[in-house]
């Protein structure tokens, strides 16, 4: 295998796979090489805490592409490695073998790591996070060795679609979340209070402000969460769902600008020439909130990047300008957001929320700027539309839930 590639794409995630297809889609006829430091070809990483958790779905029907796909699109892999270094200057990677890979175009498509606990007891076993294959594969067999008893710190998506199905699998489930309520930072309280209730009522102990002290253990393996108040909740597992930190560090060494996460413009480019970066990674000034330079961790996000950042190395350069979603599925809920809720100063609820099936829409300064729908399709894809024509309707009708949202356009 050569040691260089006229594309070098690092990282096998949602975001890189997509780029190294939209290469080819867009004709691009040089050589690709995607580097990955887990041992897979790319797969769906939402299904992680969702259908493979809860072993609905076969690892096998999660590869975004059938393996056969990257050889017969001649895209070459280097798997079970990560960058160690990147040299803007010769154009060139280190890479934790010890090789060395040189490329004409750099894509930086690393998503992030789970964030870890930096109290006492945060590297006992049984703590785990839910970001990887391997992740999901060492609880899942935990639960099959008979844990029944189950810590989970973190009241975002990922903590919440992971009691979820541990409940199916008949686990007794403490949630803990630090802030006043859960799903504080991404969405409103009429959203945080729904959630907090389903999960109650599907049985899981789910506690709101409290701060965790440290996790006790026996010496080898967590056996409690004790909270600042001298709390101890026994646990024989702790799943750790806090967040991602971008994994960008080879980039930053090298002089990339950024500060959480890599700093790109509207072409997806960093400030290193021919560096570009990607999805959950990079950061930058979003049109679907006003401007604020931020980092959107969802599978649309990678993958219309990706698409951008394919087109301006076919030499098609095109603005990213893509519509956000993201969705979430706990229990029999479906959850479609449509926009970014961040900035918004009043909220409007449609329909009624005891009926498990409503929307909660999101204005700022009048405007519709985003939905959260649950159970709610119609009001997802007509909403969708409100967001990107910059409607400012009359409340009375936005809340009218008998009112399709597309009268309103």
């Amino acid at each position: 295998m050569e040691n260089k590639a006229d594309v070098v794409i690092v990282g096998a995630g949602h975001g890189g796979a997509q780029c190294a297809i939209a290469l080819r889609q867009n004709g691009f006829e040089g050589s690709v090489v995607v580097v990955g430091r887990e041992p897979e070809y790319p797969y769906e990483r939402p299904p992680l805490s969702k259908e493979y958790f809860s072993r609905e779905k076969a690892f096998d029907r999660l590869y975004i592409r059938p393996p056969t796909f990257w050889a017969d699109k001649e895209i070459d892999f280097r798997l079970s490695v990560e960058v160690t270094a990147v040299d803007p200057q010769a154009k060139d990677l280190t890479l934790s073998d010890g090789t060395t890979l040189g490329y004409g175009s750099l894509v930086w498509a690393t998503g992030g790591d789970a964030r870890r606990l930096s109290c006492n007891g945060a590297d006992l076993a049984g703590v785990h996070t839910v970001r990887t294959r391997d992740d999901c594969d060492r609880l899942m067999a935990e639960i099959d060795d008979g844990t029944r008893n189950i810590v989970v710190i973190g009241g975002g998506y990922i903590g919440l679609e992971a009691a979820a199905v541990l409940t199916k699998l008949d686990c007794k489930v403490t949630l803990l979340e630090a802030l006043p309520r859960i799903l504080a930072r991404v969405a409103g309280p009429e959203l945080s209070d729904f959630y907090e209730k389903e999960h109650r009522d599907h049985g899981v102990d789910l506690r709101t402000d409290v701060k965790v002290d440290c996790l006790e253990g026996d010496g080898k393996k967590v056996t409690g969460v004790k909270l600042d108040d001298g709390t101890v909740i026994p646990a024989e597992a702790v799943i750790v769902g806090i967040g991602i930190v971008p994994a960008v560090g080879p980039l930053m060494l090298a002089g990339a600008a950024g500060a959480n996460g890599v700093d790109v413009d509207e072409y997806c480019r960093t400030s290193l020439p021919d560096v570009y970066a990607i999805g959950d990674c990079a950061a930058f000034g979003c049109d679907y909130a006003g401007g604020q330079v931020m980092r959107v961790e969802s599978v649309q996000n990678a993958n219309d990047m990706a698409t951008c950042v394919a087109k301006a190395i076919c030499g098609d350069p095109q603005p990213y300008h893509a519509f956000p979603w993201f969705w979430s599925n706990q229990f029999d809920l479906k959850l479609q957001t449509a926009g970014i809720s961040a900035g918004y100063d009043k909220t409007v609820v449609r329909g009624d929320p005891d009926e498990r099936s409503f929307s909660v829409v999101y204005l700022r300064e009048g405007k519709v700027i985003a939905l959260d729908c649950v159970n709610s399709v119609k009001d997802y894809v007509q909403g969708r539309k409100l967001v990107d024509a910059g409607i400012q309707p009359d409340l009375d009708e936005l809340a009218d839930a008998d009112k399709p949202l597309k009268e309103l356009l």
